[in-house]
């Protein structure tokens, strides 16, 4: 029988030591090893190693090139988050809070996506309950296999038979491996599973998606050094209160982390939102101050976002500013900008500013909307509908360029805006290239008057 010991685990970076710590000597965290016990085993050989051949270092110019084609799937938001589609053999961690969604739209990709041999497994639902959920999407694919199993060898086996083109886990906190001592969601049971995976997605070319829990911080479960083995982390946010979600990259070894997906919680499942500016844009018929529209990018894809502000006399002497979805501390700073520069008297004033949609923005080219947002609000003067804004503020109060302005312009021409206010240092913009009009304003103060003139 093999001899069976504990040793103490860090839960923030997975570091072993024989004995507990005050202080993680890796990771300098405090109160964080917990006592696992752990079982010293030959390793098994699963199906799908290649015993028998030995690898051996290569000259970089003797390795063959080969054309990766990306696997296309039946969802175009996670196609562009992915950078194009599913690279084969690659592993890929899917986050995000309970009640989220992460089940649904994997389950949903599974049973949506024609042509693709997909072996969906599952350790915390039966096979009964996926196939009412299955049903509820209205949605049911041959080529979808259901497995309910927490063991690691056993899902090996299974994948063997089956033989699967894309392999999803939920969760990755259910499975267990036999060669460990220790309860599943365990520190040693999360990282060796995830290393097997790991080891099967790149001898078989086999992409795995692994759906992760998070803790009540907001990051993701388990040591950090997870997040280091797998290639991609997609983090899917949103509030249950409300249908929208976001789907985001934190980590993309094959594409951008600036891309943003967009889904819509309904009955049947999560609906893809093509266009974002119909959720991020109120649609009303009446004026109201406080409210101004911002032409943004997010990766590759721009989008018109709404900004509201409420500008209010300080009730209890010390003024308050909050945001929500911006930057407080850029918030200060245009604040101060627009004091210094314009003499606007805004020290003695509560502000309280808001992005639409509850979405995140950390473009710059947004600060030229939050100050006409501001100001609006401020004189309770309501700014024309049609028109957008797209710049950076300055320190000095300029109104500064920003990158891909052509892209943001075609965007509010298309959407039916009839004015944008830009940067005048915005280079090779012509405004006979397109039908909306260019507003070019150099300080704030000509943005000002061009809006509330």
């Amino acid at each position: 029988m093999a001899k069976v010991k504990s040793a103490y685990f860090c839960q923030n970076c997975g570091h072993e030591t024989p004995k507990w710590l005050g202080k993680c000597p890796s990771c300098s965290e405090w109160n964080t090893f917990v006592e696992e016990l752990i079982e010293k085993q030959v390793p098994q050989v699963v199906a799908f190693s290649k015993s028998g051949t030995k690898s051996k270092p290569q000259q970089l110019s003797e390795i063959a090139e080969q054309a990766h084609v990306r696997i296309p799937l039946n969802d175009s938001e996670l196609n562009r988050v992915l950078g194009g589609g599913l690279v084969p053999g690659s592993l890929i961690l899917f986050g995000g809070e309970p009640g989220i969604g992460k089940s649904t739209l994997l389950l949903q990709l599974a049973v949506t996506t024609k042509n693709l041999r997909v072996l969906y497994v599952s350790g915390e639902e039966s096979d009964q309950q996926i196939k009412m959920r299955s049903e509820r999407i209205g949605s049911v694919n041959d080529d979808c296999y259901i497995l309910t199993e927490t063991n690691v060898q056993n899902i090996f086996k299974q994948a063997e038979v089956v033989q699967p083109q894309l392999l999803v886990i939920d969760s990755i906190q259910t499975l267990y491996s036999s060669q460990i001592e220790s309860s599943p969601g365990s520190i040693s049971q999360v990282r060796e599973s995830t290393a097997q995976l790991l080891r099967y997605a790149k001898l078989s070319n086999v992409p795995v998606f692994l759906i992760g829990h998070i803790t009540k911080e907001g990051s993701l479960a388990g040591p950090k050094v997870l997040e280091h083995m797998v290639d991609t982390v997609l983090q899917f946010e949103g509030d249950r209160n409300h249908v929208y979600r976001l789907l985001r990259s934190i980590k993309n070894r094959f594409g951008s982390t600036n891309e943003l997906g967009i889904y819509e919680m309904l009955g049947t499942g999560l609906r893809q939102v093509e266009n974002p500016s119909e959720i991020l844009i109120t649609n009303t018929d009446s004026s109201l101050s406080g409210i101004s529209i911002a032409a943004t990018l997010e990766g590759m894809r721009p989008m018109l976002i709404e900004v509201q502000a409420l500008v209010s006399t300080a009730a209890y002497g010390t003024p308050q500013r909050s945001s929500t979805g911006f930057d407080s501390k850029r918030l200060n700073m245009l604040l101060a900008v627009m004091e210094k520069r314009c003499g606007f008297k805004l020290g003695a004033k509560d502000v309280f500013l808001n992005i639409a949609g509850g979405i995140k923005v950390d473009d710059p080219a947004i600060d030229l909307a939050v100050v006409a947002a501001v100001l609006s609000s401020n004189a309770d003067i309501s700014i024309d509908k049609n028109v957008a804004l797209s710049a950076e503020v300055g320190l000095s109060g300029e109104v500064r360029p920003v990158n891909r302005i052509d892209q943001r312009i075609y965007e509010a021409e298309k959407l039916g805006f009839e004015k944008i206010i830009i940067s005048k240092y915005n280079k090779g913009v012509d405004p006979k290239d397109f039908k909306i009009e260019l507003i070019q304003c150099e300080r704030i103060t000509e943005v000002v008057k061009a809006l509330f003139a």
